[in-house]
């Protein structure tokens, strides 16, 4: 199967195509223009940029953080690490983690 990344859009911001399901872990190629929200997902997660710019928001030991992501850079959320996107215009994201994960 080969997916068209560049291509993809959800009808709204966050909409999700999946890839693949493997064993209970998802790959989803992720269309956004507006801010996720602050969680916590059950597991890991990983996000990749593939289109547009995203400003990831974490919090670690009481401190909120932010890192501007580029096309092609990965943000691993560990367990129990919240966080949210957001980003800067349209992205397309391909986020790897458990399925049913928020």
């Amino acid at each position: 199967m080969v997916v068209k990344g560049a291509e993809f859009r959800a009808e709204a911001a966050w909409g999700a195509q999946e890839i693949a399901n493997m064993s209970g872990i998802t790959t989803r190629l992720h269309w956004a223009d507006q801010p996720y929200h602050w969680h916590i997902n059950e597991g890991e997660e990983v996000f990749v940029v593939l289109s547009g710019q995203v400003n990831m928001h974490y919090r670690s030991k009481g401190e909120k953080f932010s890192v501007v992501l580029q096309v092609g850079d990965i943000y691993h959320a560990t367990i129990g690490q919240e966080h949210f996107a957001e980003p800067v215009g349209e992205a397309r994201i391909l986020v790897v983690e458990q399925a049913r994960s928020e």
